[in-house]
């Protein structure tokens, strides 16, 4: 049985892809309803992280930060200790690579196999299961998961040894925090000039400077869409720990640690739960 922790925007689409893939599937989640749709699908309800574990031979977390990955793991009925000999823990949180290896040495303690295995993508791939998963870990743990990580994705990359995964992840989110923010002072910039806003937003979109995930986007700028694809909170989170990893490596970051501050901004604003492209409404847009 294939366990499941944390059923956010990502964590129950994922575990969706698994149930239609054909897998007994045991899960928790904090909230109970947020599992309501998967367990009538044939999903089984645990009560606690715990349960999970006795239960799974190869568990996945989908969790918001580190600070909760380890209370799940190690916390009161945390399910790590509760996890049978060479079971396989799948982390899918995004988090720091210095955590992933502190997770990877509790688990190896106890026997326990451990993967760091972050996603690329959000909400609209991992629905249709498309996310492309950078690992980090032991080659032959992750030949076993790669059935289950294809049921999810299109694509996985082994990045090298425990938390390499994570490092992966945390360079590819600095860089797309950053193009949204150039992005929406693109758009500041034309609205000042008085161009249209929809043309400019959709000149800029068909323009091979920008980032393609922004196309995905355009609902935000124009439609004032209320649905969330990814928190503004995770992408200032993410930021937050980049940041953190250049201090201990010694390497500047002064965009990056630029464009945190402007997050920042927008969650003081009220915006933390909104889709990250609210960095436009909460700093840049020019409509009262």
């Amino acid at each position: 049985m294939i366990g499941f922790i944390g059923l956010g925007i990502m964590g129950s689409r994922m575990a969706n892809q698994l149930l239609e893939d054909g897998h007994d599937l045991i899960i928790y989640n904090r909230t109970k309803e947020k599992a309501s749709p998967l367990l009538k699908k044939g999903a089984t309800w645990a009560n606690s992280p715990s349960e999970v574990a006795e239960r799974a031979r190869i568990l996945f977390t989908m969790l918001s930060k580190p600070e909760i990955v380890k209370k799940v793991a190690l916390g009161e009925s945390g399910f790590l200790p509760s996890m049978n000999e060479g079971t396989l823990w799948v982390d899918c949180s995004t988090v720091d690579p210095q955590f992933s290896r502190k997770m990877a040495h509790e688990a190896e303690n106890r026997k326990i196999r451990f993967v760091d295995a972050p996603v690329l993508g959000s909400k609209l791939p991992a629905e249709k299961g498309e996310l492309i998963f950078v690992v980090g870990g032991h080659k032959e743990d992750i030949k076993d998961i790669h059935p289950l990580l294809d049921a999810m994705g299109k694509g996985v990359h082994y990045l090298g040894g425990h938390g390499q995964g994570s490092s992966m992840k945390l360079v590819v989110n600095a860089m797309l925090a950053q193009s949204m923010v150039a992005f929406s002072e693109a758009v500041s910039l034309g609205e000042s000039l008085n161009l249209p806003k929809e043309t400019i937003v959709d000149t800029l979109l068909s323009n091979p400077a920008t980032a393609p995930f922004l196309k995905g986007k355009r609902k935000f700028f124009l439609e004032e869409a209320n649905d969330v694809e990814f928190p503004l909170e995770h992408i200032h989170k993410d930021l937050h720990l980049a940041s953190q990893m250049a201090y201990e490596e010694s390497t500047p970051l002064p965009f990056i640690n630029l464009a945190k501050e402007l997050y920042a901004l927008a969650k003081n604003k009220g915006n933390s739960k909104e889709d990250m492209s609210a960095i436009y409404q909460a700093l840049y847009s020019h409509q009262d």
